[in-house]
């Protein structure tokens, strides 16, 4: 049934959309009681407004921490208008029943947000009454409405003039479900926040006793991996640092759920970079990578490390993509999904949105600029599981520095030239193996059940380049015949975590070919 809205409480920080709203809940006959920044801007609209220290004859105090915690205002909320004995103390108490509440929070994850932010302006922006008043309309959503978002007033205007001032139980129903998902999203960055500065200050433990995960929906997804799988895209708040679930989307059709997890790949792996770089992703793994000079140079180098696979595949740039980035793409028969950059030139941008084929379908998303020193370190990452999920740091160091196993000392080139694969390997998915000269990758062996196999097909991949190649392995080789394997294709330098309880064989067989060796000490499996 519909039930009509008689009186309503506003007390929001958000103040967009308020004047009209109010306004037209006015027209309805609605009574409006609002407190301190909410109630001014009202009455200076010229909205009739009832304070709600007037309504409940007790003065907010505190800086504002108490005016709504009072039996008028609560009691107006949570009493059940069809219980007797509810009804009697409303009457003996002269409370009068309040039908919708509408109380966006202090603006805590946008506080938390800012670098220069203090400890005490953080908790400052923690909401008592808001939530409270939120819980209290939520829980009594039988006979009173909820509205947590500026968003919502379209709707809920909608609902009134269908029905003649009230609003049916399905729509409270509605309501009710969002407002315990906003407070429970609340609540999780509050404990998230205050778990991440203890740690800090080294007084907590690195994962709490309860661990909470909140999103709010940025988009229903067409479908998921698959199309027989229904999918949507939540984004977490605040986010700490530049990245491809925050970037501004400046073109193209809408994000498929795989665009969103290959850009985020695409992202992690060009975030390892300071200098230009382009990372090419298939599938989550980079089929094509380089650094150069310039980034259209960085570009074509990572495209021609498998042409056929980059077809349909995401890009990320760590430069502004421009002119001649934008040329190269067009041209021939090229075509990508998506491309992630700092941001893109302006004529750049103009070829890839006017090309046919390209303007209306590749999507550009523009996320600031972004490397190594933007990466948030203590960033969690969640993995979900049947019945639960994995949380863990992110893996965020990568080494430089190798020690020499084998008999031949790798030259300084050798040197610069490992350590890039190594960077490169710790984001293709295990087994993974990657070959790569002069900064570029040449081939990628991902997800093999077998190294050897990994090892193979990198070779495969590489062909011809593969001869005068480095090799960098995700973890250490179980036995000698995958570095045999390596030689053979044409490999002269090995970089590995070692580790293995046969570890004397493989350097050995590095050994036997005169190729140099070195441990990371560190593996970087991707599961």
């Amino acid at each position: 049934m519909a039930r009509p809205i008689h009186r309503a409480l506003i007390s929001v920080s958000d103040k967009d959309g308020l004047e009209n709203f109010a306004r037209q809940l006015c027209d309805h006959g609605v009574e409006i009681l609002s407190t301190g920044g909410t109630y001014r801007a009202l009455e200076a609209a010229g909205i009739p407004v009832v304070e709600v220290s007037a309504h409940t004859g007790f003065p907010e105090m505190m800086d504002g921490r108490v005016k709504t915690l009072h039996p008028m205002i609560h009691g107006g909320i949570l009493a059940v208008r069809d219980n007797v004995d509810h009804a009697a103390a409303m009457d003996e108490h002269a409370i009068a029943p309040i039908d919708l509440v509408v109380v966006n929070l202090y603006p805590f994850e946008a506080t938390i947000a800012r670098e220069e932010a203090t400890r005490d302006e953080c908790v400052e922006q923690i909401d008592i009454g808001g939530p409270s008043m939120v819980r209290s309309a939520a829980k009594n959503h039988k006979f009173v409405a909820i509205v947590t978002e500026s968003d919502q007033y379209p709707d809920l205007l909608e609902e009134l003039q269908e029905n003649d001032g009230g609003l049916s139980d399905g729509f409270r129903r509605r309501l009710a479900q969002r407002a315990f998902a906003r407070t429970a999203s609340y609540d999780a960055a509050i404990a998230s926040w205050l778990s991440r500065v203890d740690q800090e200050e080294g007084e907590a433990p690195a994962y709490p006793e309860r661990f909470t995960l909140a999103g709010k929906k940025v988009l229903d997804l067409r479908y998921g991996e698959n199309p027989h799988q229904a999918a949507a895209f939540y984004r977490t708040e605040p986010c700490p640092e530049p990245c491809a679930a925050h970037a501004e989307v400046l073109n193209g059709k809408a994000l498929s759920y795989n665009n969103l997890v290959d850009l985020d790949a695409a992202h992690a792996l060009a975030s390892e970079f300071s200098g230009p770089f382009v990372a090419v992703i298939k599938h989550t793994n980079p089929c094509g990578a380089a650094a150069a000079a310039t980034i259209a140079e960085a570009l074509e180098n990572a495209w021609s490390g498998d042409p056929i696979s980059a077809f349909g595949s995401v890009l990320a740039f760590t430069r502004p993509l421009d002119l001649a980035s934008a040329t190269f793409l067009v041209e021939g028969n090229r075509f990508v999904e998506a491309i992630i950059a700092p941001d893109f030139d302006e004529d750049a941008f103009e070829l890839l949105t006017r090309k046919p084929r390209w303007g209306k379908s590749v999507r550009l998303l523009s996320c600031g600029r972004f490397g190594p020193d933007t990466q948030e370190q203590r960033q969690i990452m969640v993995k979900q599981m049947s019945g639960g999920f994995l949380v863990q740091e992110r893996d965020g160091t990568c080494e430089t520095e190798f020690e020499q196993v084998s008999k031949a000392a790798p030259t300084a080139e050798q040197l610069e030239e490992l350590a890039f694969a190594n960077r490169i390997s710790k984001h293709v998915k295990s087994n993974a193996i990657v070959l790569t000269r002069e900064r570029m990758v040449t081939g990628v062996g991902a997800g093999q059940m077998s190294r050897v196999d990994s090892v193979r097909i990198a070779a495969h991949k590489a062909g011809d380049r593969a001869s005068g190649s480095v090799l960098a392995s995700d973890a250490f080789f179980p036995f000698p015949d995958g570095v045999e394997a390596a030689i053979d294709a044409g490999v002269v330098a090995v970089v590995q975590p070692g580790g293995s309880v046969r570890d004397d064989e493989v350097v050995a067989a590095a050994d036997k070919e005169g190729v140099p060796m070195l441990f990371s000490g560190a593996r970087h499996f991707r599961h």
